[in-house]
């Protein structure tokens, strides 16, 4: 089966509230980045154009990292590609599972133990009941918990549960995945013990798309990126290329 994701002139309209005046745009347009637009034909709603006319396309054995300011559109587009949003224009094909790590620590539920969350995040990120199963032995050995996965993780420290959460999310097999920001590992010691899962974890994948400040991260990660600059793609192609424009900016 052929993994791709294809972006076509996407554009997404946030609608906020109805207004009159002029301070309270500058306020949307300072917070969120966006453009802001005043349909006279609905009272005046306010829109924030927060994406318009984005375009890509990628395939299996593609990385490409999303980069600009903040509220320049990196997050929205992410979660117009795990279809938390719907465009308001243009469209969005793809074929391959679409798997979405936006927050390490979402579905983590305190009074239930590490071995029950094993299940509970498994399913809040897409794994079968069969998938959960078949690593949940390996997710025990790698968080290094010992005794403390029969505890409720409100017993853990804020470190333990990044390691679980951890565990758990790089035992995924994803073939599309969304990333906002790298993957942490929690404490040096563990860092350094996860260095080779990560990268192991990185090279499974068919597709990544991540939103990054990290240029660092972008260069190691990625063969492509994308520039945007309040919704509007302003470079798009070779990592370094891109990251040069931005940098003039």
């Amino acid at each position: 089966m052929e993994i791709f994701l294809e972006a076509s002139n996407i554009t997404l309209d946030v609608p906020i509230f109805d207004v009159d005046k002029s301070f309270r745009k500058s306020i949307i347009n300072y917070c969120t980045g966006g453009q802001i637009m005043v349909d006279p034909t609905k009272n005046r709603q306010v829109n924030v154009r927060a994406l318009e006319n984005v375009n890509f396309q990628l395939v299996s054995g593609d990385r490409l990292g999303l980069i600009g300011h903040n509220g320049a559109g990196k997050t929205s587009l992410l979660r117009i590609l795990a279809k938390v949003y719907s465009p308001s224009k243009g469209h969005l094909t793809s074929n391959g599972k679409v798997t979405s790590l936006f927050n390490m620590s979402i579905g983590l539920e305190l009074d239930d133990t590490g071995i029950e969350n094993i299940s509970t995040v498994g399913m809040y990120l897409g794994m079968t009941p069969k998938e959960i199963e078949n690593k949940r032995a390996e997710i025990i050995e790698f968080s290094d918990l010992g005794d403390f996965i029969h505890l409720p993780i409100r017993t853990y420290s804020s470190g333990m549960q990044l390691r679980l959460s951890f565990a758990i999310a790089t035992a995924l097999e994803p073939e599309i995945l969304l990333l906002d920001e790298g993957i942490s590992a929690g404490d040096a010691l563990f860092a350094e013990k996860a260095k080779t899962r990560i990268d192991e974890f990185y090279k499974r994948l068919n597709i990544l798309v991540i939103a990054s400040h990290s240029d660092t991260l972008i260069k190691k990660l990625c063969n492509k990126a994308l520039l945007l600059e309040h919704g509007k793609v302003k470079a798009y192609g070779n990592v370094d290329d891109v990251l040069e424009t931005y940098s003039h900016q």
